[in-house]
């Protein structure tokens, strides 16, 4: 847990241990730990190093911890302050990128990325660099990320990336196929189906793309499109196969396909209560389910409603009859 802040696992071990027994001698903690007495005393010169141990001047021979409150927080700050300088400078490489860039050239526009390690690197660096939505077409013959299963994914999703992503259905097939798209639905992705792909793609943003160079050659490549036309032609082909894949969710039964026709009974709840005037955050409370579940919902109403605000969408409601007005007598 303290690894942020430049402890390994047996630093942080030995510093626990201090914290736990108040004081402790170089045998006494290497006893602890398991570990040779060598060792434990280099793990305690460390944290000494770090502010976090020093040797008791009322008990020789014997090792006390830091307080906690001020020698953790203490290295947060540095590692804060660390941080900002990093940002600071990737600003200002930003900046001095964006001077040199212009007027991008043609191949300034467009990467090419060769061999499956470049084409993995890319692909999770895609992924980890969206602040907003991350769009994906996703085949059923992965070749350098297996199916959606990639590190990068899960760490986009919890920091907030809303995904988007369309699977043909062979992915359905494949060994870890439900498993992955299980996980995926757990994590509020929305993940549509379509018979096929017209090929594998990923949108970020909408500022990168990542497609195919090939599709069957020795060695994967890849092209990594910037800002452009060809990018927002890409990102069009997205929505066009999205508008027409069926919604996966994920139910008592595992993973099914929704019905294309309206919206099911949790929908029109979460509907009715909104158009009582209660908020998203009342609304998950009321239905006992999580915000971003609610706002989802909310989404996906106004998609088969085919709006874009929810004064639109309570308007269609009321015309294509999920809700009713109550009588006044």
């Amino acid at each position: 847990m303290l690894a942020a802040i430049g402890l390994d696992e047996t630093h942080e071990a030995a510093y626990r241990a201090l914290v736990s027994v108040g004081a402790a001698d170089v045998a006494d903690l290497a006893r602890r730990l398991t570990l040779a007495e060598r060792d434990a005393e280099r793990a305690l010169r460390r944290l000494e190093r770090q502010g976090l141990a020093a040797q008791s001047s009322a008990r020789p021979g014997r090792w006390v911890a830091a307080p906690p409150g001020v020698a953790l927080g203490a290295l947060l700050t540095q590692q804060r302050h660390e941080l900002e300088k990093a940002e600071l400078a990737a600003a200002l490489l930003a900046e001095e990128y964006r001077a040199a860039a212009a007027e991008p050239a043609v191949h300034d526009l467009v990467e090419v990325v060769t061999g499956a390690p470049a084409v993995a690197q890319r692909f999770l660096q895609l992924q980890l660099g969206a602040a907003d939505e991350v769009c994906a077409l996703v085949t059923g013959n992965p070749m350098v990320v297996s199916g959606m299963e990639n590190e990068a994914e899960e760490q986009a999703a919890g920091r907030g990336v809303r995904y988007r992503v369309v699977v043909e259905r062979a992915v359905l097939d494949l060994p870890h196929g439900l498993t992955e798209l299980t996980a995926a639905l757990g994590r509020d992705e929305r993940v549509r189906v379509v018979d096929r792909v017209p090929t594998k793609l990923v949108v970020a943003d909408r500022a990168l793309a990542m497609v195919p160079l090939t599709a069957k050659s020795a060695e994967p490549a890849a092209l990594v499109v910037h800002a452009s036309g060809l990018l927002e032609l890409l990102a069009e082909l997205f929505e066009s196969v999205w508008r027409e894949a069926l919604p996966l969710r994920l139910g008592a039964s595992g993973v099914t396909e929704d019905q294309p026709d309206g919206p099911d009974a949790t929908d029109l709840e979460v509907l009715s209560l909104l158009l009582a005037g209660l908020t998203d955050a009342s609304v998950a409370k009321q239905l006992d389910v999580g915000l971003r579940t609610v706002q989802r919902r909310v989404r996906r109403l106004m998609e088969l409603a085919g709006v874009t605000t929810r004064m639109q969408l309570g308007w269609h409601a009321w015309e294509r009859g999920w809700v009713t007005r109550e009588n006044p007598h």
